[in-house]
């Protein structure tokens, strides 16, 4: 895992037909990475948010209660964990429209260490300043999207023409799926189930 994750920031091309050529079932990928990958955006947004916490202008510092933060923490690993599965079963759904017929464990673990550049992101907020979290998300965003862009075609052996339309599609759903969190967020805390802060 440790090799394919420096490997995509390192020499990306190289390592998209490195991750093609191995052979992984869902229970593998899941056990040795996706449980792994999405514990760090939780684990560093629960001790930013109850260690350290975060001002906004010159406002006074806010600090979340830990259950409230471990409430949300938990929240947060479950949404990505099936963020991926179900970004997986898109991807598997819509390469058949490009000629590509990989199997769901193959479309997870491209959805996996296409959003690697997300996760490793999740560090910043250990100390959750509003800038360093859009810079960094904005950073690692660029960088997914590349690597979105880049890998389809060789993952999926596809042509370039196809891989850029085939990418568009996974990126639109991805878009869609972030809004749709984003709604069921604010609904959830609308609620009376949001953050209670110290």
């Amino acid at each position: 895992m440790i090799t394919h994750v420096t490997g995509l920031f390192t020499h990306p091309s190289q390592e998209w037909k490195s991750i093609r050529d191995t052979q992984e079932n869902i229970t593998h990928i899941y056990l040795a990475q996706v449980f792994l990958l999405a514990l760090i955006p939780p684990v560093s947004a629960y001790v930013g948010a109850t260690k350290i916490g975060w001002t906004v202008g010159q406002g006074s510092r806010v600090v979340l209660t830990e259950s409230s933060a471990m409430a949300m923490a938990i929240l947060m690993y479950v949404a990505m964990l099936l963020g991926v599965g179900v970004m997986g079963a898109f991807i598997q759904w819509m390469s058949r429209t490009y000629h590509s017929s990989p199997s769901y464990s193959r479309c997870v673990i491209f959805a996996t260490y296409t959003a690697t550049p997300l996760f490793v992101a999740g560090l910043t907020m250990l100390y959750p300043t509003p800038w360093s979290i859009m810079l960094f998300g904005a950073a690692a965003l660029s960088y997914t999207t590349y690597l979105l862009y880049s890998g389809v075609p060789t993952f999926m052996n596809i042509s370039e023409e196809e891989g850029f339309m085939f990418s568009s599609s996974i990126l639109t759903v991805g878009l869609v799926m972030l809004v749709t969190l984003m709604a069921f967020t604010v609904l959830i805390w609308s609620l009376g189930f949001g953050p209670i802060y110290v």
